[in-house]
């Protein structure tokens, strides 16, 4: 039946290398489509097939969460602030951690800027002040080297992806802390001359 098949305006066998495909186009109402990509080279093809693969998780992130925040290092620059902030309020060595993590939270818009060729001292100071005037949502513009709201920017990123990246690497660091002893494996003190290794 028609309804079970679906409409389309074009149905055709094309050749695409050495391969025949038959393309279906102007579907109706599609419940699914295919994307074909193509190159030069097959590292090319394998490179924007990751970068299409990244595209498509993000999208679903954003569907199924339904929240963004600005990216730009605003989300951790902001982070770290509040950690600060945090940290004024308990005492002993537990203050120096929370430090640290704030530390830690702005390895991100330094990582931002020194890609971008920025010196990061400088962006890193334009970041903290930004923050406590301008607003949240300050980030690193790297076309421009200046900070501006990320939001009006249009450079977003999904809750989603935020929180995975922040709890893994949480994750990582606790797991590291809870070694307290390491073990070297040292190599064998060299054999007396004259002698060799025991029979079998």
């Amino acid at each position: 039946r028609a309804s079970d098949l679906g409409n389309a305006g074009l149905v055709e066998e094309r050749k695409i290398g050495d391969d025949k495909m038959i393309f279906i186009e102007d579907a109706k109402d599609p419940k699914s489509v295919s994307i074909l990509i193509r190159a030069g080279l097959e590292r090319m093809v394998d490179e924007a097939e990751r970068s299409l693969k990244d595209a498509l998780s993000v999208v679903i992130d954003v569907v199924k969460k339904n929240k963004i925040v600005a990216g730009g290092g605003a989300v951790e620059t902001e982070l770290a602030k509040r950690i600060r902030d945090y940290a004024t309020k308990i005492g002993g060595r537990e203050q120096l951690a929370v430090e640290a993590f704030a530390d830690s939270m702005e390895s991100i818009p330094r990582t931002l800027s020194e890609n971008a060729g920025l010196d990061q001292v400088d962006i890193l100071v334009a970041l903290r002040a930004a923050h406590e005037t301008k607003g949240l949502w300050s980030g690193i513009n790297v076309y421009t080297g200046e900070i501006t709201d990320m939001m009006k920017e249009g450079v977003l990123e999904p809750v989603k992806v935020k929180e995975h990246a922040i709890g893994s690497a949480v994750e990582v660091a606790s797991m590291i802390l809870r070694i307290d002893d390491v073990i070297a494996a040292a190599k064998p003190p060299p054999m007396p001359k004259g002698q060799g290794p025991p029979p079998d």
